[in-house]
C-alpha cells in the first residue's frame, strides 16, 4: 500500500501540474493558435468543472469498486487522452476540450488517497496526512512554473504535452499494479449523497469550501501569467520564475496548515483565520498594483500561502461523515471546492473580456476584488459552523 500511495502521489503531482500550467503557456498559445487570456480562463474553468462534476460518481466508485480501478482507468483515459488532444490542438476550442478530459482523468486521484487514509489510519491523523499528500503533490505546481517554461522554450509546447501524455499513461499503469483497495466497513450499511446533504453541520462548511481554493488556484493556474505580462511586460521565462515563487509558497502553506488543528485544538478557528488573511492579501494585491515587480509577486505568494486550508476544511467536514459514507463525503466536499474554482474561473474570464481595452491593470483589479468579496462571504457563513476534532 505504501508503494500504491506513492503512485497516487505521483498522479496528484500530475493533477496539480495540469491545473496550473496554462499560466506559463499564455504567450506561446496566443502566438501559435490565437488563444486569448479569456480563452485560457475558459479552458482552465473546463478542467475544474469536469473535475468537480466527476466527484459524485468518483465517490460512488470509491465506496463500491475501490480506489485502484477508479483512479487508474480514469487517469489513463482522461489524462493520457486529454494531453494527446492538447498536443494536437490547433484552436482554443481544442485546448478547452483537452482540459475537459484531463480534468476527468485527474478527478479521482486525491480522493482515492483520502479514502485510504480514512479507512486505514487513525481519524486524528487525517488532516495531517491529507495536508502531507496535498503538499507532496504540489510539486506539480512547481514543475508547472519555470521548468515548464524552460521545456516549452527548448522543446516546444507540443512535445512537452506528448511527454505529459506518456507520463500519465505510466502513472496510471503504476496505480493499477500497486494500489490495494482497503477492506469495506463492517455492517454493510447503505447510504447516499442525499444523506450527507441532510446534515446541517455540513451546510455551514460548503460555502467556504466553494471559495477557499479559488483565489490561489485561479491566480496560480492562470492569471499570474497574463497579469505580469500585461501590466509588467514579463516574458515566458520571467513569468515562470514568478509562478515558481507562488508555487513554493502554496506548498509551504499546505504543510504549515496540516498540524495546526492539533496544535491549537481547533479546526474552525485555524481555517477562519487563514481565510480571513486571504481576504486581506487579495485587497493588498489591488493596492500594490503598479508598485515595483517584487511587491505584487510577494503578495501573490502570500495569497498562495494562506490559501492552503483546503485539506483542513475537508477534514473538518469529514469529521461529521459516518464511516460507510467516507468516499462520498470527501468527494462531495471536493466537489464544492473544485467546482467553485471552475465557476469563479469562468466568471473571472468574463470580467477580463468585458474590460478589454481599458487600462492594462483594470481587468485584473476587478478579478482580485471579485475573489476577495467571494472569500469574505464564505468566511462570514463559516462563522456559523460547528468546530469538531476527531
Amino acid at each position: 500500500m505504501q508503494v500504491g500511495l506513492i503512485m497516487l502521489c505521483l498522479a496528484y503531482v500530475l493533477s496539480q501540474f495540469f491545473r496550473a500550467f496554462l499560466g506559463v503557456l499564455t504567450s506561446v498559445l496566443g502566438q501559435d493558435i490565437g488563444a486569448t487570456p479569456s480563452d485560457l480562463a475558459n479552458a482552465s474553468g473546463m478542467w475544474f468543472l469536469s473535475f468537480a462534476a466527476m466527484q459524485l460518481p468518483v465517490g460512488w466508485a470509491l465506496d463500491h469498486i475501490g480506489p485502484r480501478r477508479a483512479s487508474a482507468w480514469l487517469l489513463f483515459l482522461g489524462g493520457t487522452g486529454g494531453a494527446a488532444i492538447f498536443a494536437l490542438a490547433s484552436s482554443p476550442f481544442h485546448v478547452s476540450m483537452a482540459m475537459f478530459f484531463i480534468g476527468i482523468g485527474c478527478s479521482p486521484v486525491l480522493m482515492a488517497s483520502y479514502y485510504i487514509f480514512a479507512r486505514q489510519y487513525p481519524a486524528a491523523r487525517f488532516a495531517t496526512l491529507a495536508a502531507l499528500m496535498l503538499g507532496m503533490g504540489s510539486v506539480g505546481n512547481l514543475v508547472a512554473s519555470y521548468p515548464t517554461a524552460f521545456a516549452v522554450e527548448h522543446l516546444g509546447w507540443r512535445a512537452t504535452l506528448w511527454g505529459l501524455a506518456l507520463a500519465s499513461w505510466l502513472v496510471a499503469a503504476g496505480i493499477f499494479l500497486t494500489v490495494q483497495d482497503p477492506a469495506k466497513p463492517e455492517g454493510g450499511q447503505k447510504g447516499s449523497v442525499l444523506e450527507l446533504l441532510k446534515m446541517p453541520a455540513l451546510w455551514a462548511i460548503f460555502p467556504l469550501m466553494f471559495v477557499c481554493y479559488a483565489p490561489s488556484g485561479a491566480l496560480r493556474g492562470l492569471w499570474i501569467g497574463p497579469y505580469l505580462s500585461d501590466v509588467y511586460g514579463l516574458d515566458t521565462g520571467e513569468v515562470g520564475l514568478a509562478a515558481l515563487v507562488m508555487g513554493v509558497a502554496m506548498v509551504a502553506g499546505t504543510f504549515v496548515y496540516g498540524p495546526l488543528d492539533r496544535i491549537f485544538g481547533s479546526r474552525k478557528w485555524v481555517i477562519f483565520g487563514g481565510n480571513a488573511l486571504g481576504v486581506l492579501a487579495l485587497l493588498a494585491l489591488i493596492a500594490v498594483t503598479g508598485a515595483p515587480i517584487w511587491t505584487p509577486i510577494a503578495v501573490m505568494a502570500f495569497v498562495g500561502f494562506v490559501g492552503g486550508s483546503f485539506p483542513v476544511i475537508i477534514a473538518h467536514g469529514r469529521a461529521f461523515v459516518p464511516p460507510h459514507l467516507v468516499g462520498r463525503g470527501v468527494t462531495l466536499l471536493n466537489f464544492f471546492g473544485i467546482g467553485g474554482v471552475g465557476i469563479m474561473q469562468f466568471a473571472s474570464g468574463q470580467l477580463h473580456a468585458n474590460m478589454a481595452g481599458a487600462e492594462p491593470s483594470t481587468p485584473y483589479l476587478a478579478i482580485f476584488g471579485f475573489f476577495a468579496a467571494a472569500l469574505a462571504v464564505g468566511c462570514v457563513i463559516y462563522l456559523f459552523s460547528r468546530d469538531r476534532l476527531d
